[in-house]
């Protein structure tokens, strides 16, 4: 009898081990999951704050001023990039010959697309035959507005990125972004679609602009510029700020048009602004003429 409640004793001490052992291991469980938990919840965090607060980076090659200026063959003016935390530094006067035009546009704005489709000629005759520069600010305030696929801050983007990389083919590339433009409230172009548009438009260097695109090179500075467009002051102008898309600044002043950018009525303008120093000299440098133009 004796020694069987010792066998007793002696399995129940063992029962009593094993379960001290299954405590010890399931505490142990129980920590290292809270602790893995606190982990891949700081890693979320980490990783959202990353996504929703890129960091800062220069902006594109030829932008010091936000924006790329054309002038005579189409070529780029050249400029360094604007460094981090700097402002946008306004673009070297013309001289007194030669009309300045800003234009401050978003790649899927409806009414940006009809200026480009009823003044893009004129403005590209004007280059051609230097009697003005064209300054193109590409912003992205139509972000919103492409199903969640950011097309205004992507187009934006592979612009800057053209502007860097081949600058003397974005007036070209500008043209083409616009010909082919999607419609508001649509997903846009896709990325491999940017770069196909680039590609037909002769920018070189297509194997990088892939990359630019792909990895949204320059999308900070995007928003940065936009965010400097819509706060102002646009810097070399009289204008305080970008107050809707199309902005159209001549020699410094606002063109408030009135019809659908009826180019009869910009192009009066640009010879008011421009004065007589200009209109007067027609060789040769000729003086931006109106088009007539029937109304739609």
């Amino acid at each position: 009898m004796s020694e069987s409640r010792e066998a007793a004793r002696e399995r129940a001490r063992e029962l009593r081990a094993q379960a001290r052992k299954r405590d010890r291991r399931r505490r142990f469980g129980i920590t290292a999951g809270i602790v893995g938990g606190i982990l891949a919840a700081g890693l979320i965090v980490t990783l959202v704050l990353m996504t929703a607060t890129p960091p800062a980076t220069r902006g594109p090659q030829n932008m010091q001023s936000d924006g790329l200026k054309i002038g005579e063959e189409f070529l780029a003016v050249r400029t360094p990039a604007l460094k981090v935390g700097d402002a946008p530094v306004a673009s070297e006067p013309n001289s007194a010959d030669v009309v300045d035009i800003q234009i401050y546009y978003d790649y899927l704005c409806t009414n940006c697309g009809e200026f480009q489709d009823r003044n893009g000629d004129q403005l590209r005759d004007w280059i051609e035959n230097n009697a003005a520069t064209v300054e193109f600010h590409p912003i992205a305030v139509f972000t919103p507005k492409s199903m969640g696929t950011q097309y205004s801050l992507r187009a934006a983007n592979a612009a800057a990125c053209v502007a860097e990389l081949s600058p003397d083919k974005f007036f070209a590339y500008h043209e083409a972004l616009f010909a082919e433009q999607p419609e508001e409230n649509t997903p846009g172009l896709t990325d491999d679609e940017l770069v196909d548009i680039a590609r037909a438009a002769g920018v070189e260097r297509i194997g990088n602009l892939e990359k630019c695109v792909a990895e949204q090179r320059f999308r900070v500075w995007v928003t940065e510029a936009t965010q400097r467009a819509l706060s102002g002051p646009i810097p070399g102008t009289e204008v305080d700020a970008i107050a809707s898309t199309p902005t159209i600044i001549v020699n410094g002043e606002e063109f408030k048009y009135t019809t659908a950018f009826d180019p009869n009525e910009f192009a009066q303008f640009v010879a008011r602004a421009a004065g007589q120093s200009f209109s007067d000299n027609p060789t040769p440098t000729p003086t931006p003429t109106t088009t007539v133009t029937p109304a739609p």
